[in-house]
């Protein structure tokens, strides 16, 4: 029987994942291995996939499941249970357990581009990405502010980010779906004339490679990355994690 692996979502045809894994085991010559989406319209239909354990390795769960799919789990994982996300899945004997290597991912491509500049970040976006995010930064000791649409807690509304504020916080990392293939042209609404050449933009978005975000910091001199790094990180520790 062949092993097959796969991805939990939403509307994931676009999926870097199948197209990752499908790749990486053509190279490893795995011929008995293959890589699937389970494109879900609502949570209550991955009770399905997760009873198909017998004949599945491993799973991946992206946007919108990464905290949803919790309670459906038998087991997780200690630091995607401080994180509040899980993003890889490993059955062990009838149990499900939740992993998150996210966190990994975000922080293995982040570390090459840290100055002692970004002293401070802001993350737009409060799901289940951004909460990875925050855990590495703060493995990291780089103090941060969540900005939202709705004022909730400590954290900065979109309308209250002055310029004063983004020339402050060097370090913004984009955690939300704004300028995702096809709609390209979208951003986040933040005062970009803050941001200078010591300013790093992080966009966790890897298609387009060059997001209207990153365009913005590149246009005034700041560095600018996409996710692409990040994704290859984080399916490489999945990858660990399944074989481990």
């Amino acid at each position: 029987m062949g092993k097959r692996y796969g991805l939990i979502g939403k509307n994931i045809d676009y999926s870097f994942s199948r197209s990752y894994f499908s790749k990486k085991f053509r190279e490893l010559g795995l011929d008995d291995h293959s890589y699937e989406n389970f494109d879900l319209q609502e949570i209550g239909e991955a009770s399905q996939v997760l009873n198909s354990k017998e004949d599945i390795q491993g799973l991946n769960v992206t946007i919108p499941y990464k905290q949803s799919i919790m309670p459906l789990l038998d087991e997780i994982d200690h630091e995607a249970l401080a994180i509040g996300a899980v993003n890889t899945l490993k059955p062990e004997g009838d149990s499900w357990v939740g992993h998150n290597t996210d966190h990994y991912g975000f922080d293995k491509a982040l570390q090459p581009h840290l100055t002692p500049a970004h002293k401070e970040a802001l993350i737009l976006g409060t799901g289940g990405a951004s909460k990875a995010v925050a855990y590495a930064l703060e493995k990291r000791s780089i103090p941060y502010r969540f900005v939202s649409r709705t004022a909730t807690g400590d954290h900065l509304t979109y309308e209250e980010l002055t310029s004063q504020i983004t020339e402050r916080y060097k370090l913004i990392i984009n955690t939300t779906p704004l300028g995702t293939h096809p709609d390209i042209e979208n951003k986040p609404l933040i005062p970009y004339q803050g941001i200078g050449r010591e300013h790093l933009l992080f966009d966790l978005i890897y298609n387009p490679e060059e997001t209207a975000f990153m365009k913005e910091g590149l246009r005034r001199n700041a560095k600018a990355i996409n996710g692409y790094e990040m994704l290859v990180a984080q399916a490489e520790k999945a990858w660990e994690i399944w074989n481990s």
